[in-house]
């Protein structure tokens, strides 16, 4: 029996992988995040499979999950938004896994920041604009945010900012990025990135805050801060250019 902790993406069904969909397909037992994962994505899943939301369950009672299929021989999806990489709470379940020796794979996601970009039609990394993205976070109840991770400091670099599960905390965001970034710095907000209800809200440090007051936005977004988002009549890569040799592109003679 094992656990297979999956990736489900931003939100869209066809943007699982399709090892993801492959495993769905194969488990007789799914267990998903019902408050962020779609309804949709369950098509996937094998018929006549256990389907276990477990928004309402505590992690003792998501473990209880994984010892039945395991006492049944039964594999496990387990399903994640987003990639699972970062913010998805697969750590503490992986350490209680192996502490039962219990098998368990992982299989990543489309991250919603790259779904995010994709909906503002913007590449984040801009030549000799920033060549940096940071994905960052502000302390929730959930996880308080180690003392040295500050949007001042990560903003001191100049990098593009993905600010995650932060919505809620506008006026701080802008408050502490503004000395930083400037007033006129762009800023894009994306509201659920591939779902249905996908909405973007587009402005600067100085306006952000009133775009969003006249159309409230309660959860589900991503705040990016940085000057690619506008950047215009940058330079153009070296790679392509035709006095630009590498391995697989040799130009001698």
């Amino acid at each position: 029996m094992t656990v297979h902790f999956i990736g489900a993406g931003p939100g869209a069904a066809d943007l699982i992988t399709v090892r993801g969909r492959d495993l769905l397909a194969r488990c007789p037992v799914c267990l998903y995040a019902g408050s962020i994962v779609p309804a949709e994505m369950l098509g996937w899943c094998k018929p006549g499979a256990r389907l276990v939301d477990t928004a309402p369950l505590s992690l003792d009672e998501i473990e209880a999950e994984y010892v039945a299929a395991d006492a049944a021989g039964l594999d496990v999806a387990r399903l994640h938004s987003g990639d699972l990489s970062v913010w998805s709470a697969v750590a503490e379940q992986i350490r209680r896994l192996e502490r039962l020796g219990i098998d368990y794979t992982l299989t990543p996601g489309v991250p919603a920041f790259a779904a995010a970009a994709a909906a503002l039609g913007r590449e984040l990394t801009i030549p000799a604009v920033a060549q940096s993205l940071v994905l960052t976070r502000v302390s929730g109840r959930a996880s308080p945010m180690p003392g040295s991770e500050t949007l001042a400091g990560f903003g001191a670099t100049g990098a593009t900012l993905a600010i995650h599960l932060a919505i809620h905390a506008l006026d701080r965001v802008v408050a502490e990025l503004t000395p930083l970034y400037g007033v006129d710095c762009p800023v894009a907000i994306v509201v659920h990135a591939s779902w249905p209800d996908e909405r973007i809200v587009r402005g600067t440090l100085g306006d952000i805050e009133a775009k969003v007051a006249q159309a409230p936005i309660e959860r589900t977004a991503i705040i990016f801060v940085g000057q690619t988002l506008a950047a215009e009549g940058f330079r153009e890569s070296a790679l392509y250019d035709p006095d630009y040799q590498r391995r697989f592109r040799s130009r001698e003679s």
